[in-house]
């Protein structure tokens, strides 16, 4: 019996295999369990994948959208002529924005006598209304009042830790004092509060206060100076490549600082973690990729006697082995499509599971304080997902290789002389 690799003949009879009969409900029952190992193994790893790349750039939007992409800084101290040398750097070609600011940590204090740990930016008005992460996420007051004669602007966390609305004062506490013949004096003084924001980033909204550029150099008794000049690219990441560019631009003693080194342990740490969940994960697939092979040798086991009657009757070995081929591949290719659309779904409804888990168990699950956001993220990645896929299906179709070859070689006499 000649037959074409992969015949309807071949089809056929992996399909009647992989059905399940009365006596041999042990059979499908591991298949079954392969099954299912592989559609849960590809559904978390595309779950786990997605949240950990969502994550990602949820808080890379609103890093970069609170920070600048590049900061120049002065090699020896406040940065002069700042106007001028932004003026320079505003005319690179890719930067959006340019902004001088002023940082510096501070004690503050609240009405009922709380106080924390704050940092202050002094920034100019339109600098600050051009922030879109800031200006439009204002949940109390308005920007306007944002002036040298009005006030200043908090975090929405900050503002509830210390007891503060719209039109209170906020004392500031500054180390840089005056210098007097005990030592330094602390420089305290209160300002009212003219607007709270809220980015859903606790890190920036329990710490940063935003103040008028030239309340801010009389505060930090920096004259006509800054700490240094903020810089928005249109592509943050071309930063390594238009970092030479705004230094030449600079024209002067200055020291330019990407996003990538600010934050470098913290971006590397979150890869390292990505990359360590998806081998930790992959494992899953493997596990059922085990089951499969377990199942599949007691198919060729409890099928010797049909293998030798197929081989009896003109069947190559390669047509046997193609066909506990199939049964294994459907496997892997049901399961991997199963776990594709169980994650897509899951993904999808990723916060409303959220929020109905911690109802149900009455625990707060991604707590904003310790994962920095308000909700939980998801974004899938087409590259990612294929990678899945190709990954699960791999495994799968490797799994049926030696259960495939051993009813190859099954040989018809042995399997009937006791028939």
């Amino acid at each position: 019996m000649a037959l074409t690799p992969f015949s309807a003949f071949e089809w056929l009879v992996a399909g009647r295999y992989l059905r399940s009969r009365r006596r041999e409900g042990f059979v499908s029952v591991i298949t079954a369990i392969s099954f299912i190992g592989i559609a849960l193994g590809v559904a978390t790893l595309i779950i786990v994948m997605a949240v950990m790349n969502g994550f990602r750039i949820d808080l890379m939007s609103r890093i970069l959208g609170v920070n600048g992409h590049m900061v120049v800084q002065g090699l020896g101290g406040p940065l002069e002529d700042f106007d001028a040398v932004a003026a320079r750097i505003s005319k690179v070609d890719g930067v959006v924005r340019v902004a001088p600011i002023i940082e510096g940590q501070v004690m503050a204090s609240g009405r009922d006598g709380a106080a924390g740990g704050a940092l202050v930016r002094g920034i100019r008005q339109q600098d600050l209304a051009g922030q879109g992460m800031i200006a439009g996420h204002i949940i109390s007051g308005m920007l306007d009042d944002f002036t040298a004669d009005g006030g200043i602007v908090i975090g929405a966390r900050l503002a509830q830790k210390l007891a503060v609305r719209v039109g209170d004062n906020l004392t500031l506490l500054s180390p840089r004092g005056a210098a007097t013949p005990f030592g330094t004096a602390p420089r305290v003084l209160a300002f009212p509060v003219a607007a709270i924001f809220e980015v859903g980033m606790s890190e920036y909204d329990s710490t940063f206060v935003f103040m008028p550029l030239e309340m801010a150099q009389k505060y930090f008794r920096l004259g006509q100076a800054v700490s240094g000049i903020e810089i928005m690219i249109e592509d943050p990441d071309q930063v390594l490549e238009m970092r030479e560019a705004v230094r030449q631009a600079a024209n002067a003693n200055v020291h330019v600082v990407d996003w990538r080194q600010i934050n470098s342990s913290f971006f590397s740490a979150l890869q390292v973690e990505r990359n360590v969940m998806f081998m930790i994960l992959t494992l899953i697939i493997l596990v059922a990729a085990l089951n499969m092979i377990s199942g599949l040798v007691m198919l060729v086991k409890d099928k010797g006697h049909d293998i030798a009657i197929l081989r009896t009757m003109g069947a190559t070995s390669g047509s046997v082995m193609r066909i506990f081929f199939i049964c294994g591949a459907s496997v892997g290719v049901l399961g991997s499509l199963a776990g594709v659309l169980t994650g897509t779904v899951f993904c999808a409804n990723i916060e409303t599971i959220r929020q109905f888990v911690s109802r149900l168990t009455g625990t707060a699950l991604f707590s904003p304080e310790i994962y920095f956001l308000s909700q939980m993220p998801a974004e899938m990645d087409p590259m990612e997902v294929a990678s899945v896929i190709i990954m699960a299906l791999t495994l799968s179709m490797l799994a049926t290789l030696y259960p495939a070859f051993r009813a190859a070689r099954l040989d018809p006499v042995e399997a009937l002389r006791y028939e």
